[in-house]
């Protein structure tokens, strides 16, 4: 996939995520310094889980934010190298901070439609 079928991918997500308001949301976060292997036994991984209230863009700093009661997430756009979805209402964000540092970050909506 190209950069500019990612960046409309993006676009698309953030677009239509107000739909996911009050639903809950898992997030799963892993760490790696390996993009082709997210093994759980390389990687450093983080699971949320809350209802989701409101998302925005922050211009300063170019983050993605989701947040709800008790949570806030940050997505930093411009590292953002792929966007897929791999299942229904099933998103995942890979980011690159660093030749080799990797953040995947995995969304799941909890949506009753």
């Amino acid at each position: 996939m190209n950069s500019e079928e990612t960046n409309q991918k993006i676009i698309s997500f953030f677009e239509d995520i107000e739909k996911y308001y009050g639903c809950k949301t898992e997030i799963t976060e892993g760490i790696t310094t390996e993009i082709d292997n997210f093994d759980p036994n390389l990687t450093t991984w983080n699971l949320s889980e809350f209802t989701l209230q409101r998302s925005a863009y922050r211009n300063n700093g170019g983050k993605f934010m989701l947040e709800g009661n008790t949570m806030y997430y940050e997505i930093s756009a411009t590292a953002i190298i792929s966007l897929v979805e791999p299942g229904r209402n099933k998103f995942e964000f890979i980011e690159q901070y660093g030749e080799t540092v990797f953040r995947i970050t995995k969304i799941r909506f909890h949506y009753k439609y």
